[in-house]
């Protein structure tokens, strides 16, 4: 059994690496980590201990956190590798696959831009191409013409670009509504698809009471003339859906009866008004996924009632059924993952657009900072599970950390500045260096003894307090103001605080949006999840470029937004 020392230690080892990653240690994480080595110790001593620890280690200072990190970081670094050699790549064996013989679609109706939740099975789909030497089809499944426009089909191939996927061909459903209207009229040919006069509601009503409804026995003759009507335009939209014939006592929901086409007059961003039958996803897909060569149908197990559907269609068609492989799927706490309800929130007024930081929308984090490679990352980590997964955000934002940490430029900004004055100060010449270690050059300023320092740390100064302004000199503080605080040049201990500043003369006023959890507890929309955050930063900021990516030293990663403006988005800490 473990010692008391060893449990301490280990407690205290994982905590130190929780803080690490996510900016502040979780007890639950912590026990989650010790437990398995705790065998035999009291559950309650152990979450006591941790508890204890937790705080500690939240207390520590950013270089006092590193510096103990650095210790274990060579233990952590061959057991992050162990893992992701463990768990980054989808462990499923594809039933049937074979390489070369492989082939695999992604899905997107052009309704709304992509999210984070689709990056699951994107990557897990371009993995599996790779694993088996396969084709990676880019099928847009566009047969809702109410919704569908060429910007989210433009947008969509943009964010598919970004992440780094590419694709063998591209079709489109719409493209091919006359195949599937022949497909249509054998499915009514052969008694297996019917045309329906009945009303929504009326419908709906006898699918959960199980009952058909007087159309259901219409001759196929009838049924195929009645189709034609349809095709021709001969009733207007809602008055006739073609249905298909399945079992109307199934415990599958899906399979009573469902409507495979409706009546759509809306036009539509690629075939105008040349149709007026629109195929459902329930008839479109399969007939797309079989006549293209589509060998595995990876998606979501919300459609699991439809695969049957899907199955008894093409069977019905006399054509190939490819296999169905389900996965669940990914949702960030906090956040909304589906493109219905973010579309509310912009014809709401609650969020502007797409692009809103605090979205989980690929474009949303592109423009917050997030790197591809990070949300990989993040999904071969998540791997192909069937339990739906609601992870937290920082988990992703750690992955994006571990990439732009060793590329961003250190700077310094300061948040409601207030001037600090150096007394009796000769002008003299600074050096500051973009990245530790100094191997990507410097920023100089000459310094003429007017900076800037955070509001913040202004008013946590005492007079008669020795500080030391980070990577430059020492000072002892003489008197502070509403809007000054005066200070000398004196040799400050080992102990005294270090803070940040700028040089009043050149600085660039900024100011720094900072997302916040969407969501709250309860499900709503929190009216204060987007902070705007005023200050300066130093002049070097200007020579940045948009979407370049800093680190504001004490404050966090910061993607500038908008040059014009001097506006950043936080990124994480």
């Amino acid at each position: 059994m473990i010692t008391e020392n060893e449990l301490k230690r280990l407690i205290r080892k994982y905590a130190v690496k929780n803080a690490f990653d996510y900016g502040k240690a979780a007890p639950g994480s912590v026990i989650g980590k010790v437990m398995p080595f705790a065998k035999g110790v009291p559950v309650s001593e152990i979450k006591e201990e941790v508890e204890k620890t937790v705080k500690e280690v939240n207390k520590l200072k950013k270089a006092d956190l590193e510096k103990e990190y650095s210790e274990h970081k060579e233990e952590f670094g061959k057991k992050a590798e162990e893992t992701a050699k463990r768990t980054a790549m989808p462990k499923l064996e594809l039933e049937g696959a074979v390489a070369g013989k492989f082939a695999t679609r992604w899905p997107p109706e052009p309704s709304g831009y992509q999210h984070i939740g689709h990056a699951k099975p994107i990557f897990l789909e371009a993995e599996f191409v790779r694993m088996y030497k396969g084709k990676f089809f880019l099928y847009f499944d566009d047969t809702n013409p109410e919704k569908e426009h060429q910007e989210f089909v433009d947008a969509d191939k943009k964010d598919l670009e970004w992440l780094g996927i590419k694709f063998d061909k591209e079709y489109y459903a719409s493209d091919n509504l006359d195949k599937i209207y022949e497909c249509a009229r054998k499915l009514i040919k052969d008694g297996n698809a019917y045309v329906c006069f009945c009303k929504q509601e009326e419908m709906k009503t006898r699918r959960l009471e199980m009952q058909p409804c007087e159309h259901r026995d219409a001759k196929p003759d009838a049924n195929s003339k009645e189709f034609e009507k349809m095709l021709a335009g001969k009733y207007k939209d809602g008055e006739a859906v073609l249905r298909y014939k399945g079992d109307m006592k199934s415990q599958n929901t899906a399979m009573r009866d469902p409507t495979i086409a409706r009546l759509k007059s809306d036009k539509h961003y690629r075939q105008g008004t040349k149709y007026h039958v629109w195929p459902t996803y329930d008839l479109a897909a399969p007939i797309m996924d079989s006549t293209n060569g589509i060998t595995h149908v990876m998606r979501s197990k919300e459609y699991e009632l439809r695969d049957e559907l899907d199955t008894k269609i093409l069977k019905a068609l006399g054509m190939r059924v490819p296999k169905i492989v389900p996965f669940s799927r990914l949702n960030i706490h906090g956040n909304i993952t589906h493109k219905r309800e973010i579309r509310k929130l912009i014809s709401d007024g609650i969020i502007k657009d797409w692009d809103d930081p605090r979205l989980m929308t690929f474009i949303a984090l592109k423009r917050r900072g997030i790197m591809p490679e990070a949300i990989r990352n993040f999904v071969l980590k998540v791997g192909m599970t069937k339990t739906d997964s609601t992870v937290p955000l920082e988990m992703l934002l750690a992955e994006n950390k571990k990439i732009i940490n060793g590329i961003a430029r250190h700077l310094f900004f300061v948040d409601d500045p207030m001037e600090l004055n150096i007394s009796n100060f000769k002008k003299s010449e600074v050096s500051l260096e973009l990245l530790p270690g100094g191997q990507s050059g410097s920023r100089e300023y000459t310094i003429n003894g007017s900076l800037l320092i955070s509001g913040k740390d202004a008013k946590a100064l005492k007079e008669g307090e020795n500080i030391r302004l980070k990577d430059f000199t020492d000072l002892k503080i003489a008197s502070k103001g509403k809007h000054m605080v005066n200070a000398s040049e004196e040799k400050a201990g080992l102990n005294s605080k270090i803070i940040h500043w700028i040089p009043k003369e050149g600085s660039v006023k900024c100011r720094i949006l900072v997302p916040g959890q969407l969501l709250d507890k309860n499900g709503n929309v929190n009216p204060i999840s987007l902070e705007i955050i005023e200050g300066h930063a130093e002049p070097y900021v200007i020579k940045i470029n948009e979407q370049e990516i800093v680190q504001f030293e004490r404050f966090g990663y910061c993607i500038l937004d908008n040059k014009k403006s001097m506006q950043f988005i936080f990124i994480s800490k």
